[in-house]
């Protein structure tokens, strides 16, 4: 019998046809006229995204490539910054700052809890030498939204201290107004929300963040983003373009606008609530404590059912690329995306693959219940 393959894993997600069609192009150089628009662009749609003004600056590197710049262009060695530690991600911003020799202070987060703002205040008054606070949006590992308008507007008070943020699982499925909310520094990836496949980073940078890349000691070659924002004021990258890659962002930037701001969010909000409600149904819960993402949803997995089997299972036997649990929560949990190139009928198709790998694996299951739930609330959404 022939498999059919379904993508609901974190990132990378799937890629929309007409996106895949315009990579599939010739090649064409990165200096030559015809690249120029091209860019010019995917530039302006990356800030219609972003909800900004300032540059957004295109890397060749993952998400993780972006999270280096955010810190080794804006810090210098010996500083401190405040890591909101919630999660596998937080974790990353702690080993890059201290890579970079950054003296790092955490406010460790229950993972699957979301931070509670009033600890970032009370580190920020603590330390008064703080020069960042670094934090996730959506945490991937645990499928938790933290509070950023909320931090956003505790750290513009201090005027030596920087706000950064990773969205690379949030920009697209949650509504973040980057200059509304007082982010200097942004970063997010291509194969999450931008429904394109790995290679290409995002980072937008506020004016208070260039005047400290002014005064930036940390050694920086490859992602010098005042280098970058130099020839991006040309249409041009510092280095050789993603030529590709940047064609199909800037096709999906054209359906993202097509569909508009307040759609997407909508519809990530609609499916990552019918995949919770779906879940709930079938007898499961849910790791988040906090505030849910609407980006992937964390699943504990059944008492006595190892997570990674159903992960396992899901994928040998169901054809479903989902996400099993990251480090300590390995086998302890399971998690479904519904986030760039998704729809309803992607919940679905998951819904009822988990239900059938559940009861292969013993768990009691009443087929159809989570789908009836998950079509449930679409329905009802269909009729607003």
């Amino acid at each position: 019998m022939i498999l059919k393959r379904y993508l609901l894993a974190p990132g990378p997600t799937p890629v929309p046809p007409e996106v895949l069609l315009s990579m599939a192009m010739p090649v064409i150089h990165h200096r030559s006229p015809d690249f120029l628009p091209i860019l010019d662009s995917a530039k302006r749609g990356l800030q219609w995204i972003y909800q900004t003004k300032n540059d957004v600056l295109i890397l060749c590197s993952t998400g993780t490539g972006a999270m280096v710049a955010a810190v080794n262009n804006f810090f210098s060695p010996g500083e401190k910054v405040l890591v909101i530690n919630g999660g596998k991600f937080g974790e990353r911003w702690v080993k890059i700052a201290q890579a970079y020799g950054l003296e790092v202070i955490e406010i460790p987060v229950e993972w699957g809890y979301s931070v509670d703002v009033n600890r970032v205040e009370e580190e920020l008054k603590k330390h008064s030498d703080i020069k960042g606070v670094l934090i996730q949006a959506s945490e991937t590992s645990t499928g938790v939204y933290h509070d950023i308008e909320s931090v956003g507007k505790i750290v513009k008070n201090y005027e030596d201290t920087l706000f950064i943020v990773d969205s690379i699982s949030a920009l697209v499925a949650h509504d973040i107004k980057t200059d509304e909310w007082a982010i200097d520094v942004m970063v997010s990836g291509s194969q999450k929300g931008f429904m394109l496949p790995p290679g290409l980073a995002f980072i937008s940078v506020s004016d208070k963040a260039w005047k400290r890349n002014e005064k930036s000691k940390t050694p920086r070659f490859y992602f010098n983003l005042k280098k970058e924002r130099e020839n991006l004021a040309k249409n041009q990258t510092n280095f050789t373009s993603a030529v590709s890659l940047i064609i199909g962002l800037n096709e999906a930037l054209k359906l993202m606008q097509k569909e508009g701001l307040e759609n997407i969010f909508r519809r990530h909000s609609i499916l990552a609530h019918a995949t919770r409600e779906a879940v709930k149904e079938i007898g499961l819960k849910l790791f988040p404590k906090g505030v849910p993402s609407n980006a992937v949803t964390a699943i504990e997995a059944p008492q006595g059912i190892d997570g990674q089997v159903i992960y396992k299972t899901l994928r040998e036997k169901h054809g479903i690329t989902a996400a099993g649990g990251q480090d300590k929560l390995k086998g302890k949990v399971f998690r479904f995306a519904h986030l760039g190139y998704a729809d309803k009928f992607d919940v679905i198709v998951g819904i009822s693959a988990l239900e059938m790998t559940l009861n292969e694996l013993g768990y009691p299951v009443t087929f159809g219940k989570g789908v009836a739930k998950a079509e449930e609330i679409f329905s009802k959404e269909d009729k607003k």
